[in-house]
């Protein structure tokens, strides 16, 4: 197929001016082709119609053509990870040196400027490499528009030790798992009686030999596909709750079905790793409990790091909207306390483990509010180890390739931690997201215990609105913003809360 002529004829329609064609996936067995397009204009159902018949004109006969349009508008965020993303995949010695503050880029018209800065070494091995071309090339597959880039040589220094800005070695702390011992114990399924058990919140590694115990939440019996029966269990021990599968032996089959919600039972099995996730299998289920007035120690959490690590804030400000925000006219308590809006976008809908395979975080976007204005911003990609589906990557423009060197979740929740510190947190339905920060934080041992801001359930006391998503929320006050990325949406709803409680004088009681 002759991509160049295909392009050329796409864009004479007005909203797909200057789309690119990312992807086309063919399917033998109905005969159909798919064309993936991004564009970075809105466009209509009649040049969408127009899209459709000139992609048909570029199959062979017999196939069917179908075409999917994401727009997507860059921003300055999604240029700088993707150039370091770039430089990680070709030339790891050069990532390691340059980060996200050494890449300066200018949006306009026809796509983006950047700058890299770099000391004279780095420039020697840059211009070696011949990269720019490469990471030009790279973001005119993934943006639209072109991309132009240059190299600057500046002089580049460790930073000096302050106590704003210190240099730390922080050591890692292994911590041994909690254990407590399990009372009135009564046979089901037989074997060696289990003297402890391992508290839920703790069992977080691969284990052939594990004991839980616990109360029943809710038990539901299945079939396999060859008929036979299986159990599948909630269990919580008060630290945490854990998902349990068991198959059952013909011999205690009665004696497992008649095991209630609110009975306690003590379980012997393998915590395995399936799907991505762990996942628990019980070889043994028998009755037992943990002793009455039985206290587990409450597990110490971690401190907010001393410094940044991995994920570095930006000053970020509100240019657009400067004079809606007076200080004057703001409540105090928009003045008097501090604020992280926050928003994730994520593989899935998932956001409890007791629901089965726990989504992914793939990217955390989020602004800080000082003052009742918006100061800083935090953003960055999430690496993910399972791929993404069409339909997580048609909602928010990000792909498998954009994932590539980004950092691990357990490497950006520190940071992460850090910024909120202080903070009180706000979202768009945010118990959504902080269900999904609840779990990966707890698992690196920091607790998000901060009060809670919705901008949903704000709209909806204030507003009289036909529904109150986002994107509806902002036309109200004339925002517009790339919906579903995560940093766009929370320097939308950071606005919009900022907007709520002027109009309400007030917070709500959290």
């Amino acid at each position: 197929m002759k991509t160049q002529e295909y392009l050329l004829q796409i864009r004479k329609n007005k909203g797909l001016n200057r789309a690119i064609l990312t992807k086309i996936q063919v399917d033998k067995q109905v005969k159909e082709a798919t064309f993936f397009l991004t564009t970075d204009r809105s466009y209509t159902a009649e040049e969408l119609s127009e899209v459709k018949k000139i992609t048909q004109a570029f199959v062979p006969d017999g196939v069917n053509a179908q075409v999917k349009i994401t727009k997507l508008v860059p921003d300055v965020g999604a240029i700088q990870s993707k150039i370091l993303q770039f430089l990680t995949a070709r030339s790891p010695g050069m990532s390691a040196f340059i980060c996200q503050q050494d890449v300066q880029v200018s949006l306009d018209q026809s796509g983006a400027r950047f700058c890299i800065d770099v000391s004279a070494e780095e420039k020697r091995l840059l211009q070696k490499a011949d990269l720019l071309d490469g990471i030009c090339a790279d973001l005119s597959k993934v943006f639209c528009g072109s991309y132009i880039g240059t190299i600057r040589e500046v002089d580049k220094t460790m930073p000096e030790f302050t106590e704003e800005n210190p240099i730390v070695e922080e050591m890692e702390e292994t911590l041994q798992a909690r254990i407590f011992p399990i009372a009135e114990y009564s046979s089901i399924d037989g074997g060696e009686r289990p003297t402890h058990a391992t508290c839920i919140a703790d069992c977080r590694q691969e284990s052939d030999n594990l004991t839980v115990c616990g109360v029943i939440l809710s038990v539901q019996e299945w079939q396999t596909g060859k008929g036979k029966p299986f159990f599948s269990f909630i269990l919580s021990d008060g630290t945490d709750k854990m998902r349990i599968t068991y198959f059952s032996k013909q011999a205690t089959l009665e004696k497992i079905r008649a095991l209630k919600e609110g009975e306690s039972i003590v379980c012997q099995g393998a915590n395995e790793v399936y799907n991505g996730s762990l996942s628990y299998n019980a070889k043994r289920i028998n009755r037992g409990s943990m002793p009455k007035d039985y206290r587990i120690e409450e597990r110490e959490m971690k401190k907010a790091p001393l410094a940044y690590h991995t994920v570095f804030p930006e000053p970020c400000a509100d240019y657009t909207q400067t004079n809606l925000f007076v200080a004057d006219e703001l409540p105090a308590d928009l003045t008097d306390n501090r604020f992280v809006v926050f928003d994730l976008e994520t593989t899935g809908l998932n956001n409890t483990p007791v629901g089965g395979v726990m989504d992914r975080i793939i990217e955390v976007g989020a602004v800080k509010i000082e003052n009742g204005q918006i100061t800083q911003k935090f953003s960055t990609l999430v690496a993910c180890d399972k791929r993404l589906s069409e339909e997580i990557i048609s909602l928010t423009g990000i792909d498998d390739a954009m994932l590539v060197g980004a950092p691990e979740i357990q490497k950006v929740i520190p940071d992460f931690y850090k910024f909120c510190d202080g903070c009180q947190l706000v979202g768009h339905n945010v118990t959504f997201d902080y269900r999904f920060v609840e779990f990966y934080a707890n698992k690196e041992r920091y607790s998000f215990t901060q009060d809670r801001y919705d901008t949903l359930t704000l709209a909806q006391e204030l507003l009289r609105l036909p529904n109150y998503k986002l994107n509806t929320l902002a036309d109200y006050y004339g925002l517009s913003f790339n919906h579903h990325r995560a940093y766009e949406d929370a320097f939308t709803t950071a606005k919009i809360f900022i907007e709520l409680i002027k109009q309400r004088k007030s917070l709500p009681k959290a």
